[in-house]
């Protein structure tokens, strides 16, 4: 059962003009240390912080709070699974919103999937629910 979607799109240019202009004090705002960590590695790392700061904005709206009711960036975080695969961690108020949200005797899962072609990044979320014991064995 889908309890949310979500979807963004942003033009990579921007998120390089935000990072010129306000650099540290944007960068510690908005991305959790692991998303910051991989992206500076990335030689594409305006395109890897547009990518992450998409998938936050989609996340909000999947939870159907957008970035308000005690839903903040960093409680949004992009991480990878072991084989790679983009997924979202939520801790916070966007963790309360996601337990609110999940039916009772049901498990949330939410699943990210991120591209660029630049100029443009996007990113969308689904927000899922299944019954518990359902699950893929």
């Amino acid at each position: 059962m889908i309890i949310g979607i979500g979807t963004d799109l942003i033009d990579i240019r921007r998120i390089e003009r935000t990072l010129e202009r306000f650099g540290e004090r944007f960068l510690a705002r908005v991305f959790t240390e692991t998303e910051r960590r991989r992206s500076e590695r990335r030689a594409g790392r305006a395109a890897s912080y547009a990518k992450r700061f998409a998938a936050k904005e989609a996340c909000a709206k999947a939870l159907g709070t957008g970035l308000r009711r005690g839903v903040y960036w960093r409680d949004l975080g992009v991480v990878n699974l072991p084989g790679g695969k983009p997924s979202m961690a939520l801790t916070g108020g966007a963790a309360d919103r996601l337990v609110a949200l999940t039916p009772d005797g049901m498990t949330a899962t939410v699943e990210l999937t991120m591209t660029d072609e630049p100029p443009l990044a996007h990113a969308m979320v689904v927000i899922s629910a299944v019954r518990d014991g359902d699950g893929l064995r």
